[in-house]
């Protein structure tokens, strides 16, 4: 197999795939802004760059069949500095898989459609509805793969990302955790598959809770194996007091700076 980039390799998710990968006996290309905080795993190599540095990242993606794109920011922070590593930056990965043929696989966020009623229940095909800037940008980063598939034949699978924690913390994560296992086990299969095309895939494990319905996971051949419901009983009576928080699916980053007067259940005048 060629070798693989990833991105954010410093990140919570990047520390916990670049071992699991590399016990699979992948080359790995670990890039990120921070040091590399761990030892690095048997056959991968470190090198520190800038996602907003193009050459850097055109360098680091020569050879390489797949990019895992876990960099940017993955909090909720203003628009400056949201933009320049989640918007630029990811136009640099887009660049650089269209010149190798490589396949990408983009960390997307559930923040994307975080606006969306925790009493629906939304299809990969739903519309965005972004809570933050940052879901903003993951938004913007799958319609960019979108465009780079129509246009460039660049294969990429968004993995629109619940919460990815050792266990859920909270009753909202009953609905959206996905494990670091059932998280390692999808991207392997989104390398590995044999065709990809551009496909949305909500990635949490198999909670019964789950906010989310159809995706495109039959395409790469995966299935989670963990649940959150084994979690329940720690968990579940764990909520905030926050009306805006609770309601929608985007949790903590719906309510943060909301300053419109709360909508009624069923609002007139919203598009959907």
């Amino acid at each position: 197999m060629k070798p693989v980039l990833l991105t954010g390799a410093s990140g919570n998710l990047g520390r916990a795939l670049a071992p699991a990968l590399a016990a699979q006996g992948w080359a790995l290309r670990l890039t990120d802004i921070l040091p590399f905080p761990d030892p690095l795993p048997p056959g991968a190599s470190f090198t520190r760059a800038d996602l907003a540095d193009g050459l850097s990242i055109a360098r680091l993606a020569e050879g390489c069949g797949a990019i895992l794109h876990f960099g940017g920011i993955s909090v909720d922070k203003s628009y400056p500095e949201v933009a320049r590593p989640n918007l630029d930056g990811l136009y640099h990965i887009y660049e650089a898989a269209r010149r190798e043929g490589a396949r990408v696989l983009f960390a997307s966020s559930n923040h994307s459609i975080g606006f969306h009623e925790r009493g629906e229940t939304l299809d990969a095909d739903c519309a965005f509805r972004p809570d933050s800037y940052y879901g903003l940008s993951k938004a913007f980063g799958e319609l960019m793969g979108r465009l780079y598939w129509d246009k460039h034949g660049v294969e990429n699978v968004n993995l629109r990302i619940g919460s990815c924690f050792p266990k859920p913390i909270n009753a909202r994560m009953l609905s959206t955790w996905l494990s670091y296992g059932d998280l390692t086990r999808l991207v392997t299969a989104a390398v590995t598959a044999p065709r990809a095309g551009h496909c949305v895939i909500w990635a949490c494990s198999a909670n019964p809770a789950s906010f989310w319905g159809r995706d495109h996971r039959d395409r790469i051949g995966w299935a989670p194996q963990d649940t959150a419901e084994t979690f329940r009983a720690e968990v579940g009576h764990i909520v905030s007091t926050d009306a805006v928080e609770e309601r929608y699916q985007g949790g903590g980053y719906t309510s943060a700076e909301y300053s419109r007067a709360t909508p009624s259940p069923r609002d007139p005048f919203a598009l959907d």
